[in-house]
């Protein structure tokens, strides 16, 4: 016969080493991978390590006969687009399926697109089908809110999110549900659909970067790519990040690979045009402050129009 925890005596008390359950599950590898992908976002790295911790001690309670019942694990991420939100719920997804939360681990993205069908009879297998294939994964809901158009008497989203509601309760176990968005937005989706809202248990909001912190990621994506800047060069992105924040349609770290995109285009005539033709590494590798000083942004004090400016048609946290 099973005891009641206030009935076990020392003897009957069993102990764990939470150390090693920790080694054990390989989440620190996931934790410290995080890290080095995003710079900053510092209240959302710890807001993941608690999750972790939270899941991780949630299991060691289990081995103990400790069983509260399944945690609630679906989420809302909220903040501007280009600030890591996908990257969190990808490295989110591996938590979970080290720690035995989701049986494969997998991410699977979508937006209202995905789900919503444009005629009767066409949302229901479209969301299904989605379902199943995110099952014993993550499911990533892009702008969520999209889901959601009362104003639209022939629009289907409702459809789309009465299954989900079905499927996230039921399916507990199975499925963990990311909805992501502009926070505004994900607020007023969540007064209007207080069904969904009562079954995500962790919103976590994301900050936008600060200028130092672009420029830091700026020298991640070159770096990742063999290219970097002058010195020269970094300080004049640092004018064109201080710049470009300040203009319509600016997306955090999309914003920045969007310009160092630009800025390798420009490198790349730069060397093609040049009187030299003999080009070592260094010169192959470094983008330098013309490069930069080349974009409109300086120029006309406008954005340069083969990137960003389309960036509000086409978020994707």
């Amino acid at each position: 016969m099973k005891k009641n925890l206030n009935e076990l005596t020392p003897s009957d008390n069993g102990s764990i080493d939470l150390d090693a359950e920790f080694r054990a599950s390989n989440i620190k590898e996931v934790l410290d991978k995080l890290d080095l992908e995003l710079i900053g976002l510092k209240p959302v790295k710890t807001r993941i390590r608690e999750t972790a911790a939270l899941l991780l001690v949630d299991r060691v309670r289990k081995k103990l006969d400790l069983t509260a019942g399944a945690p609630s694990l679906h989420m809302s991420f909220t903040g501007n687009p280009g600030t890591g939100k996908t990257t969190v719920a990808l490295r989110m997804s591996e938590i979970l399926h080290r720690l035995g939360y989701v049986r494969e681990g997998h991410l699977v993205s979508v937006t209202r697109d995905d789900l919503v069908g444009q005629y009767i009879g066409h949302t229901a297998p479209k969301t299904k089908e989605v379902l199943k294939k995110a099952m014993g994964g993550v499911l990533f809901i892009d702008e969520a809110y999209y889901l959601y158009k009362p104003e639209n008497e022939r629009d289907y989203g409702a459809e789309s999110i009465e299954i989900l509601l079905q499927t996230m309760e039921n399916n507990r176990e199975d499925l963990v549900v990311i909805l992501a968005g502009y926070k505004d937005r994900m607020e007023k989706f969540f007064r209007s659909n207080p069904g969904m809202r009562s079954r995500i248990a962790h919103h976590i909001d994301f900050p936008d970067y600060s200028a130092d912190e672009l420029v830091a990621i700026a020298k991640l994506m070159l770096a990742a790519q063999n290219y970097r800047f002058s010195s020269e060069g970094e300080k004049a992105f640092g004018e064109y990040i201080r710049l470009r924040m300040k203009m319509e349609h600016f997306a955090n770290a999309r914003s920045v690979r969007n310009a160092l995109d630009r800025a390798r285009l420009r490198q790349a005539n730069r060397l093609f045009e040049g009187a030299r033709k003999n080009l070592s590494r260094t010169d192959l590798m470094t983008i330098e402050a013309e490069d930069i000083r080349a974009s409109r942004v300086f120029k006309e004090g406008a954005v340069d129009l083969d990137g960003d400016e389309g960036a509000n048609a086409i978020l994707t946290n």
